[in-house]
């Protein structure tokens, strides 16, 4: 089948080819008009109207023209092999899983796909807004860019509040039932205000932005409507379509428990190729071919993306929530403060009363693992000290839990504390990824982009393509050969640990910001010494450095979030006591969010430091008259204080462990 499916993709790649061919030998050398003459002898029910119908309103002309050789029939079948291609994806996830012992192989299929078309419409419908609100709701950049910033930093804080719904509240089976409804929502919203035209402002007639028509007080409104309706679905999906996913998996199995693990690199699999699919087919029907088809695409995908997750409904593993884990986290911390005066039970002192002990009381309907007493924040114990004043329920519970909690809540209190720190590592470590998405375009303007000796120009948004393919060709790599011979050297389920892991991922940020910044010195002295090519579209000299140069930094740069960022998400997953794990979920977002934050404080930070300096502004608008490789060389220096800090925790940190297994508390250096 998997053989049939690729067939199937390189049949239409062919055509393509064929067809392009055709068109160009019809349009430079005499025809004999017999392929338009069976082409225009077609039943009309057998054409493609969708497609005739937009492609005819774009500027690329009607793609399925009644003269072929004024369509682009060959863009048709681009389409094709593309949406095959997503489906061979697709088919690939599915048979990875088909024979899985877990708790059910279908219901992981039904989750993946639903993840996977989930994943390209919202990417798809948000990935090029930016160019969407400047030219069709004629926006003035800054607006825009504000408008953005807040939608994008929103969207990464919501699922911090959905994954505490979720856990206390409606269970993950709700909660992503209910997103995903409002992402659809959200997607047909956005999708309306491109192709209703009193939706949005009348197109600008000159590039004069100060003389375009700006929105409406209704018009926005609506606008606005669509984003808080992503906003609450990203704030449902994000945090819980992770842990929804690896519950389909019994880990009580030898092969559940190893699937769980190599379901988080594919899960990271589809979250890259649908970035790749989405900022570069998506994005070019949007700019190129048409808003509404653009739009329409992503939203048909989050339609099949819901058909999916609900049809599979009666065969899913869903985990009941039982109440607020935070409510838990603060009556630890309520009752260690009250008892902070007491001594806990193991000192040994003579005048240490001896109707003291510790609370040791496990619920039997938690859905938690029963955690071991460990010796870390001993003065959180004493939250567990039972008091003459401290009375229990027949069941053996605290009849008061704000006064005396079990040492099963203390020990899962100490979870968080230990994760805190390893978190706060990761937000440095996604400052230097979120350089090679902003600042590596605006090396790519003042590069040579062209390709061989056509006119053909790479795109400057489309390097970071080159990023997300290495990750997407070393994840397999990684899952079927390296891990497999690491464990065979090491004994270790992952071949190594998820903070040894997690630290590669450091040292490649570092080298990834290190190459960043000779390649940018280098591409700066060859447009200060040697002859240019032009001037770039923000005004600067381009460089007659080839615009392939950006390959090594960005390819670092997938590898290190092959590492640390798969390494992050699997961390949490099965740091965080088992009710917190769409809290866990959401910690990924959270870093990121806080890392957006920091990056455009360093930006703003360094912009009006340098200024005045004598090396001149290290950030100006012109990258030559600026120093962007000092920049470069900052954020590695960050990164290896970081990497300083991130050896120290992980040498502190323990693993969590399960009472009564055979449990090895496994120290990082």
């Amino acid at each position: 089948m998997g053989v049939g499916i690729v067939l199937s993709v390189l049949t239409m790649l062919v055509s393509a080819l064929v067809e392009q061919r055709r068109r160009t030998l019809a349009l430079t050398r005499p025809t004999l008009g017999q392929v338009e003459f069976y082409y225009k002898q077609l039943p009309e029910h057998m054409r493609s109207i969708a497609v005739h119908h937009v492609s005819s309103r774009s500027g690329n002309g009607d793609w399925l023209a009644e003269d072929l050789n004024k369509g682009k029939l060959h863009y048709f079948y681009y389409m094709i092999a593309a949406l095959g291609a997503l489906n061979f994806v697709y088919f690939l996830v599915c048979a990875k899983w088909y024979r899985d012992k877990g708790f059910g192989g279908c219901s992981l299929e039904l989750s993946t796909g639903n993840e996977t078309f989930e994943k390209i419409g919202t990417i798809g419908t948000s990935s090029n807004l930016m160019v969407y609100l400047t030219s069709v709701f004629n926006m003035k950049s800054i607006t825009a860019a504000t408008l953005i910033n807040f939608f994008n930093g929103t969207t990464n804080m919501a699922p911090l509040f959905g994954a505490f719904l979720s856990d206390s509240y409606f269970g993950r089976y709700k909660t992503l039932a209910f997103a995903s409804m409002s992402s659809l929502l959200g997607m047909m919203v956005i999708t309306l205000t491109a192709a209703v035209t009193k939706l949005h402002p009348p197109k600008c007639p000159t590039k004069d932005t100060s003389k375009c028509v700006e929105p409406r007080a209704g018009q926005m409104a609506f606008l606005l409507t669509g984003f808080g309706f992503l906003i609450i679905g990203a704030g449902g999906i994000r945090p819980c379509n992770l842990a929804f996913g690896a519950d389909q998996f019994n880990p009580a199995t030898e092969s559940g428990h190893r699937g769980i693990t190599s379901f988080f690199n594919w899960y990271y699999f589809t979250f890259t190729f649908a970035m790749t699919f989405s900022v570069t087919l998506i994005v070019y029907v949007q700019s190129n071919v048409s808003w509404t088809l653009g739009f329409a695409i992503p939203t048909s995908l989050m339609f099949l993306s819901c058909a999916l997750f609900f049809f599979g409904s009666r065969i899913y593993v869903k985990v009941m929530p039982q109440g607020s884990p935070l409510t838990s986290v603060a009556q630890v911390v309520v009752a260690a403060t009250k008892k902070r005066l007491l001594k806990l039970p193991d000192d040994h002192e003579p005048d240490y009363p001896s109707h003291l002990s510790l609370f040791n009381y496990m619920p039997t309907n938690s859905m938690n693992y029963k955690l071991p007493h460990t010796d870390q924040f001993r003065f959180l114990d004493k939250a567990a000290i039972i008091t003459a004043g401290d009375r229990l329920d027949s069941d053996g519970s605290a009849v008061n839990p704000w006064k005396v909690c079990s040492i099963q809540q203390v020990e899962e209190v100490k979870c968080l504390v230990r994760i805190i720190p390893i978190w706060a590592s990761a937000i440095i470590f996604h400052v230097a990824s979120i350089q090679q998405q902003t600042y590596a375009v605006f090396q790519a303007l003042q590069l040579d982009r062209k390709i061989g000796n056509r006119n053909f120009q790479v795109p400057a948004a489309s390097y970071i393509v080159f990023s997300m393919l290495s990750l997407t060709l070393w994840i397999p790599i990684y899952d079927r050969i390296v891990v497999p011979s690491l464990r065979k050297l090491t004994g270790k389920e992952g071949g190594i640990t998820l903070l040894q892991r997690m630290g590669t991922g450091l040292v490649l940020s570092v080298l990834t910001m290190v190459v960043s910044g000779l390649v940018e010195e280098h591409r700066r002295n060859l447009a200060l010494t040697r002859p240019t090519l032009g001037i770039a579209p923000k005004g600067g000299a381009i460089s007659s450095m080839s615009g392939l140069w950006l390959i090594p930094q960005l390819t670092l740069a997938g590898l290190s979030e092959a590492f640390n960022a798969i390494g992050q998400i699997e961390f949490y997953y099965k740091q965080f006591p088992e009710n917190m794990r769409s809290i866990a979920g959401s910690c990924f977002f959270f870093g990121i969010a806080w890392s957006s934050y920091l990056s455009g404080f360093l930006v703003s930070f360094v912009h009006h430091i340098t200024a005045g300096s004598l090396t001149g502004e290290w950030l100006s608008e012109d990258l030559n008259r600026g120093r962007l490789d000092y920049f470069y060389y900052m954020i590695a220096a960050l990164g290896v204080l970081n990497f300083g800090y991130f050896l120290v925790c992980a040498k502190w940190y323990r693993y969590k462990g399960v009472a009564g297994a055979d449990t090895i508390f496994e120290l990082e250096s």
